[in-house]
């Protein structure tokens, strides 16, 4: 699977991702791409596009990030960007978050494409939403399913109570996938974040850490949840070959590449060749 957003909105791609999807150095076709997460209504966040740096920064073996869900709203994907994907050829997953009346009713909106899933993102690190409260991330999810015509994916983060909630979406949700992990969790105040700037401006933590450092906390994580059994887990915090192989030793049953696409985009698309070869 690709992580939410690291393909766009439509799972082809940011503009500087494009050109390597015209080579054929990135396939988009080989995956499950969850797209880029939406709210009911736009949300500013704090990406904007002509200044990525300043909430986005890579870091050794990874990358920090504080967007703050910045996106133009569910409308806006279903009027503009929806009717422009082949959804035959790109399996898509739709990613929605917000409170309980807002996921219900884009999930209705939803319904209306030919997803393969939809994912619940009640995990996002930098907006600090239901990061404590796994009764209300159940019920959300529950909500959300009830609506939704797709199979549902819950998204979490590390910093919440994630066997319970786990527990609690038993034959609810079809799996359960991992977001990056707040960046005080992974540093514990011993470094300074490098979006310390737009902290200090907005508030609500040092970003969320992806990629190496921040596979401690994931898959340890991974190996929790699989150990309870609840629901089957998306392995995420691929950065190199050798870790899917660790991550699916932990009992993940899928794979999740997030930050391997910033740093190296053409990067899945070789692991998937490789592994299709040692395969076959």
């Amino acid at each position: 699977m690709v992580a939410s957003g690291a393909l766009a909105f439509d799972g082809r791609g940011w503009l500087w991702e494009r050109p390597l999807v015209w080579l054929g150095l990135i396939k988009p076709e080989l995956f499950t791409v969850v797209i880029k997460t939406l709210t009911l209504t736009p949300r500013k966040g704090n990406l904007r596009w002509w200044k990525p740096w300043t909430c986005v920064r890579l870091i050794p073996r990874g990358a920090v990030n504080k967007v703050g869900l910045t996106n133009p709203g569910i409308d806006w994907w279903c009027n503009k960007v929806a009717p422009t994907i082949n959804f035959q050829k790109y399996p898509i997953v739709g990613s929605i978050s917000g409170e309980k009346d807002e996921l219900k009713e884009m999930a209705k909106k939803l319904n209306h494409f030919e997803l393969v899933g939809l994912e619940v993102n009640v995990s996002c690190p930098n907006t600090g939403h239901a990061l404590e409260m796994a009764e209300l991330v159940i019920n959300s999810v529950k909500t959300v399913k009830f609506i939704s015509r797709h199979p549902i994916i819950v998204k979490v983060s590390v910093n919440q109570d994630y066997l319970a909630i786990a527990h609690g979406l038993t034959r609810i949700a079809e799996a359960i996938s991992i977001n990056s992990v707040p960046w005080e969790t992974v540093f514990a105040n011993s470094k300074r974040t490098p979006l310390w700037k737009l902290e200090k401006q907005v508030g609500g933590g040092g970003g969320g850490v992806s990629g190496k450092p921040a596979q401690k906390y994931n898959w340890e994580a991974v190996e929790a949840l699989t150990k309870q059994g609840s629901l089957p887990v998306i392995g995420p915090s691929i950065m190199e070959f050798e870790d899917m192989e660790i991550v699916k030793k932990l009992g993940a049953k899928a794979y999740s590449f997030g930050t391997i696409h910033l740093r190296t985009p053409w990067k899945p698309t070789s692991f998937i060749k490789r592994e299709g070869k040692e395969n076959s």
